[in-house]
C-alpha cells in the first residue's frame, strides 16, 4: 500500500514516472470531477500496477538524475495524472494532453459537489473552494477566515468537516501491484499488463520500450516528438511506436524491442540521429520517384524500418540506381499486399534476416513466394473501394509517374501545378449524384476504378455532369489522348450510366496493364529517373461538405476527451474479410482508449448490415446529432451526476 502523498512525492523526485504511452492523457473534465467525487465519498477507485526497472550511471550520464531504480506506472496513469494535476496545480513530467482538464476545479462546501470554475456562478462566493489551493495551503486556516461572516455561523462546523474530509484524500492508500525482477523483460511486462487490463486498451511493446528509454533520458521522447511534428508539417503522420521500430532496426538490427535494453543511451541517441536522416532520405525518394507525397497515399509504412536497416548497412545510400529501383519495387509490393498488416514484429524479424543474407533480391523473392510465385497485378486487384484501400495509392502513383493529363487542360499531372485553382483533386468519373440517383450503392460509387485525378479548375468545370456529356468536351479541348492517359476506355457505350459496371471492368484492365508495365521497369532498372514536385494533397470535391461536418464533430467531441477517429475507413468482417461498410468515422477502441465498445458513424444507413454489426459488438450511429447526445450522456455518467 502507498498513500497518495507518497506517490506524488515519488513523481516529484523522478523515482516514479508517468510516461503516458501512446494515448497520452485522454480524460475529460467530467471524468476528473467523477474521480474526485468518488475519493471524497470514500468509494473504491482501483489499485495501481507498476514496473520497477533499474538504470545505470551510464544510462543517466549528463543529467541530474542518479542511477538506481525507476518505477514506471503501467495501470492507473489517467487517475494518478489527474490527482497530481489537481493537487500540485500543474502537469507531471511526460505529460501529453490537455492540462486544462484538471485545472480550475472547485468544491462546493454547501452542495458537496465538484465543478470547474465559472465566474458567473462562483466569483465572490467563498463556499466554492479552489481544490488545488486547499491542498497547497498549510491547514484550513485561510478557509476559516473566509467563513468568518456571521451568515455562515450555523454551517461553519459542517463546512470545516467537509473541507477536512476533502483534504484527507491525500492520505488515501492505494494498493500497489509491483512487477520486479531481472527476468521481467519488456515482452513479459507487456503480457502481464494486457492480462490484468484485458478490458482496456492494450499496451504495446513499443509503448513500454519507449517508456523505459525515457526513464533513462527524458529528453529523448520530446526529441522524437519534434521529428514527428516535422514530418507531419510535410504531410506525413507517424507515431512514436513506428519511429521507435525504425530506431531499433538501426540500433540493434533486430525487430524485438527487448534488444533495446542492452543499448546504452549514448548509442540510442546516435541511432536516433541516423534514423531521422534515413527516413528523410526515404520519404524524399518515395515522393520524388513515385509521387507518393502525403500520408493518405504513403503505402507500406513498415517497409521503412527494413529500408532504414539497409541504408545503415550501406553507408546511408543505395550503391546504384538499379538497387534503388529494386527497393522501390519491393516497397510498392509490400504496400499492395499488406505484408506487415498481421504480425508486424514477426514479419520485420524475418525480413531483417533475409536482407542480411540475401539483400534486396532475397526480399523480392520472399514477396514472390508468399504471392504464389506471381507478382503481376490483375484487373480484379483493382476491385476495391474508397481512398482507404491499398490500390488507391497505386492509382495516384500511376498518375504521377506516367503521362496522365488533366482532362480539360491537357497539362501533364507530373508537372508542378500553379495557381489557386490548380491543386490536384480526386474526381469521380461517374459523379456520385448521378450514380446515387441510379440506385448504385456507395461502395460501388467509391470504386477506385471510378477515381481519377484532375486540377481543381477542371473538376469545378466538369462538376456533376455525366461522362457521355463532358467526355465530348475533353475530346474537343484536349483530345482522346487525354482520356487514354487516364486509363479511361474509349468505347462510348461504356460512358452510359447503365453500363457503369462494364466501365469499371474495362478500366481495371487498363490500370492493371499500366501497373505491371511500371513495376517491370523498376525491377529491370529501366524506370525514368524522375524528380517529381510535391503537389497539394488530393481532395474529393463532392465530399468536402461532409468532411467539414465530420471535422467539426471531432473538434466538439474533443471537449469531452474523445480521441480522434479513423475517417473514411472501410470496415471488414474479421473472419470473412467481407466489406461491411465505409464509415465516416470509426473509434475501434471506444471513444476513449479502452473505454467502451467500438463506435462507428455511418451516415448512409442503407449501406450497413445492422445484424452483422451487432454480432461484432459495434455500436453504430446514423446521425451526428445522436452521437453527440450519446457522448454528452456518457459525460454525465462519468461525473457521477447520472447513473448508467
Amino acid at each position: 500500500m502507498a498513500t497518495l502523498d507518497s506517490l506524488l512525492s515519488q513523481i516529484d523526485s523522478g523515482s516514479m514516472l508517468l510516461p503516458e504511452f501512446q494515448r497520452g492523457y485522454v480524460w475529460n473534465r467530467d471524468q476528473v470531477r467523477g474521480l474526485l467525487r468518488s475519493l471524497y465519498l470514500g468509494y473504491p477507485v482501483g489499485g495501481l500496477l507498476v514496473w520497477e526497472t533499474e538504470t545505470t550511471a551510464d544510462d543517466v550520464r549528463g543529467t541530474s538524475e542518479a542511477a538506481g531504480n525507476r518505477t514506471l506506472l503501467l495501470d492507473g496513469q489517467q487517475r494518478l495524472t489527474t490527482l497530481y494535476g489537481v493537487i500540485r496545480g500543474h502537469a507531471p513530467k511526460f505529460f501529453e494532453g490537455d492540462k486544462n482538464a484538471f485545472l480550475g476545479l472547485r468544491f462546493s462546501v454547501e452542495e458537496e459537489s465538484f465543478e470547474f470554475y465559472s465566474p458567473a456562478k462562483m466569483k465572490g462566493d467563498p463556499t466554492w473552494i479552489d481544490v488545488t489551493k486547499l491542498f497547497q495551503e498549510a491547514g484550513l486556516t485561510p478557509f476559516i477566515d473566509e467563513f468568518s461572516d456571521p451568515k455562515y455561523k450555523e454551517k461553519f462546523p459542517e463546512y470545516l468537516k467537509r473541507l477536512s474530509e476533502l483534504s484527507s484524500i491525500s492520505k488515501r492508500e492505494f494498493h500497489l501491484e509491483k512487477i520486479v525482477g531481472k527476468d521481467k523483460t519488456t515482452d513479459v511486462v507487456v503480457d502481464i499488463f494486457n492480462r490484468v487490463n484485458s478490458g482496456g486498451t492494450k499496451l504495446s511493446k513499443g509503448d513500454l520500450a519507449l517508456a523505459k528509454v525515457s526513464a533513462k533520458a527524458p529528453d529523448l521522447r520530446s526529441q522524437m516528438r519534434k521529428e514527428l511534428s516535422v514530418w507531419e508539417s510535410n504531410g506525413f503522420d507517424f507515431n512514436l511506436d513506428w519511429f521507435l521500430r525504425n530506431i531499433n532496426a538501426v540500433a540493434t538490427g533486430k525487430a524485438l524491442f527487448v534488444h533495446l535494453d542492452d543499448v546504452p543511451i549514448s548509442d540510442f541517441k546516435k541511432s536516433l540521429e541516423s534514423t531521422t536522416k534515413y527516413i528523410n532520405f526515404l520519404l524524399n525518394l518515395i515522393s520524388s520517384r513515385l509521387g507518393l507525397d502525403h500520408a493518405r497515399v504513403l503505402m507500406g509504412r513498415f517497409a521503412l524500418p527494413v529500408l532504414s536497416l539497409y541504408l545503415n548497412e550501406n553507408g546511408g545510400k543505395f550503391p546504384s540506381k538499379a538497387e534503388q529501383d529494386k527497393a522501390l519495387f519491393w516497397y510498392i509490393h509490400v504496400g499492395l499486399w499488406g505484408r506487415f498488416a498481421g504480425s508486424t514484429e514477426s514479419m520485420l524479424a524475418l525480413d531483417y534476416e533475409i536482407l542480411k543474407k540475401s539483400g534486396l533480391d532475397g526480399l523480392i523473392k520472399e514477396i514472390e513466394r508468399v504471392r504464389g510465385g506471381n507478382l503481376n497485378i490483375s484487373p480484379s486487384d483493382f476491385k476495391v473501394n474508397t481512398m482507404g484501400s491499398r490500390f488507391y495509392p497505386l492509382l495516384y502513383l500511376l498518375t504521377r509517374v506516367g503521362s496522365a493529363q488533366d482532362l480539360l487542360t491537357g497539362i501533364t499531372l507530373r508537372k508542378q501545378l500553379l495557381g489557386s485553382l490548380s491543386s490536384l483533386q480526386v474526381h469521380h468519373i461517374f459523379p456520385k449524384k448521378v450514380l446515387r440517383d441510379a440506385g448504385v450503392r456507395r461502395r460501388e460509387i467509391n470504386a477506385v476504378a471510378n477515381f481519377c485525378f484532375l486540377t481543381q479548375e477542371s473538376n469545378l468545370i466538369i462538376s456533376k455532369r455525366e461522362p457521355k456529356d463532358y467526355f465530348k468536351q475533353v475530346i474537343k479541348e484536349a483530345g482522346e489522348e487525354a482520356l487514354a492517359s487516364q486509363w479511361i476506355p474509349l468505347d462510348k457505350k461504356l460512358w452510359e450510366i447503365e453500363n457503369y459496371a462494364e466501365f469499371l471492368e474495362a478500366r481495371r484492365e487498363l490500370l492493371a496493364e499500366a501497373s505491371n508495365t511500371f513495376l517491370d521497369s523498376l525491377l529491370n532498372g529501366q524506370a525514368d529517373e524522375l524528380s517529381l514536385p510535391r503537389l497539394s494533397a488530393p481532395e474529393d470535391e463532392d465530399s468536402k461538405e461532409r468532411k467539414a461536418d465530420i471535422d467539426k464533430l471531432i473538434l466538439e467531441l474533443a471537449e469531452y476527451g474523445v480521441v480522434p477517429p479513423l475517417t473514411d475507413v472501410e470496415i471488414f468482417h474479421p473472419e470473412t474479410l467481407e466489406l461491411l461498410t465505409i464509415a465516416e468515422a470509426y473509434w475501434p477502441d471506444g471513444l476513449q482508449p479502452g473505454m467502451g465498445e467500438p463506435i462507428l458513424l455511418e451516415l448512409d444507413k442503407r449501406d450497413v448490415d445492422e445484424e452483422k454489426m451487432e454480432d461484432l459488438e459495434m455500436k453504430v450511429f446514423y446521425s451526428i446529432s445522436r452521437l453527440k447526445r450519446f457522448v454528452a450522456a456518457q459525460a454525465k455518467i462519468s461525473s457521477g451526476e447520472s447513473s448508467a
